[in-house]
């Protein structure tokens, strides 16, 4: 394949980068979610709590795109090819979703953990499946606005297109965020007023969980800010002109979200509902012993 250079990329009208990417900072970034991946497909599989599922792809994701980052950086500047910069622009730009997915399955169990359905304003049954196909059709959004883009680069109006539906992917998941984290508002201020009998048991540290969920949403909502001002802006905005806007506002906040849930670790919560013994960190599930001491009807079983 022939590779075009343009020796004046810096000023161009449309340029890969407006600075010449870390090679090392995306090695980096590359292994630690690497690393990220395999401890959470680890704790997934020992837990059994398979609506992780979604967490794990969020940390494949970013990987392949921090790996396809580090090739497309060790390029000559102005010289970058197209595929590493679309896979690299892709996976990073749709990891987040994935995280979104699992974040909105955990507050419809700790709600079915704490018997609590009563206090959500939406029901219990319906609360996982409204988030997640809100948080589908922003994947779809972004994945269909970022696929538009990577095929018409020499037609501009395309282009602009696809990346109008990308800020509106990401607008809409921004906006949807806004509304779980009411909907687990409204929830935990109801519960504290009316406490369920479930929830007064000491081995359901339902409270924590929902400030789990409190502190990796405001990282995603942080995230998809960003991202919406450096879309808006455009390939010539300021957020494009320096590298370390991506790696603070973006690269950083994710790992924090993936770190923390290893720790704060939601199998936990599948755990109890299926009535074994809890751990204070996800760190004990290399030991962590099952019992029935926090035993839950049978009905809840079936639902993890």
């Amino acid at each position: 394949m022939t590779i075009v250079c343009n020796p004046d990329w810096l000023h161009a009208t449309w340029s890969f980068y407006r600075y010449v990417p870390s090679v090392a900072a995306a090695i980096i970034f590359c292994l630690l979610f690497l690393v990220a991946t395999g401890l959470h497909l680890f704790q997934m599989f020992k837990t059994k709590t398979w609506f992780l599922t979604a967490l794990v792809f969020g940390c494949l994701f970013e990987f392949i795109g921090y790996a396809a980052r580090a090739g497309s950086a060790s390029q000559e500047p102005g010289c970058w090819r197209l595929m590493p910069y679309i896979i690299q622009n892709m996976y990073i730009l749709l990891g987040p979703p994935l995280f979104a997915a699992s974040i909105y399955m955990i507050l419809g169990r700790i709600i079915l953990l704490t018997d609590g359905e009563i206090h959500s304003i939406i029901k219990q049954g319906w609360l996982t499946k409204t988030f997640v196909i809100g948080d589908l059709l922003c994947f779809l959004f972004q994945s269909g606005g970022g696929g538009l883009m990577a095929g018409s680069r020499d037609n501009q109006s395309m282009a602009n297109i696809g990346n109008g539906i990308i800020i509106a992917g990401l607008v809409l998941q921004l906006l949807w965020f806004v509304f779980f984290v009411i909907v687990a508002a409204i929830f935990h201020r109801r519960m504290i007023l009316a406490p369920t009998a479930c929830s007064l048991k000491p081995g359901i540290r339902w409270q924590n969980y929902l400030h789990t969920l409190y502190f990796v949403s405001t990282l995603i909502m942080i995230r998809s800010l960003y991202r919406v001002v450096e879309y808006a802006q455009g390939n010539s905005g300021y957020l494009m002109t320096s590298e370390a806007f991506l790696y603070v506002l973006d690269s950083l906040p994710m790992f924090i979200v993936v770190v923390w849930l290893l720790w704060k670790h939601p199998g936990e919560i599948g755990m109890l509902l299926k009535g074994q013994e809890p751990f204070t960190s996800g760190f004990q599930l290399y030991n962590y012993r099952g019992n029935s001491k926090f035993a839950r009807p049978m009905y809840l079983y079936t639902t993890l």
